[in-house]
């Protein structure tokens, strides 16, 4: 997997200022490194609190990941000749031949009253 050397531009604080709810969990987590809570005296109550983070950011990671794919996927398709994301489709469907000969589901009976 490749990743993208970022340029002088890219820091992470203006990264983060694109995706607040990522500021905000990484804050979370820093705050638990720092124990600004002061709640956390035992590594296993901190190891809980971390994972609990960890899982909300990759939570967080993968809808902003879906969101970014969807509009990119849309900007394509609107790019792409013959496709047409909007208006109302043409056709009404199939035009129907006659009744059926069928069996009706709920009286057993033939669409034309006989008993079959």
């Amino acid at each position: 997997m490749k990743t993208p050397v970022p340029n002088d531009t890219d820091t992470l604080s203006s990264r983060l200022e694109k995706h607040p709810r990522l500021g905000a969990r990484v804050e979370r987590l820093l705050d638990l490194c720092e124990d600004r809570s002061g709640a956390l005296d035992q590594a296993d109550d901190a190891e809980e609190r971390v994972i609990e983070e960890l899982r909300a950011l990759g939570h967080e990671v993968l809808e902003d990941w879906a969101a970014g794919h969807v509009e990119a996927r849309c900007q394509a398709l609107d790019r792409t000749p013959g496709v047409w994301r909007d208006g109302k489709k043409n056709s009404a469907g199939i035009v129907s031949s006659g009744t059926s000969k069928s069996r009706s589901r709920s009286t057993g009976k033939a669409v034309d009253g006989d008993v079959r």
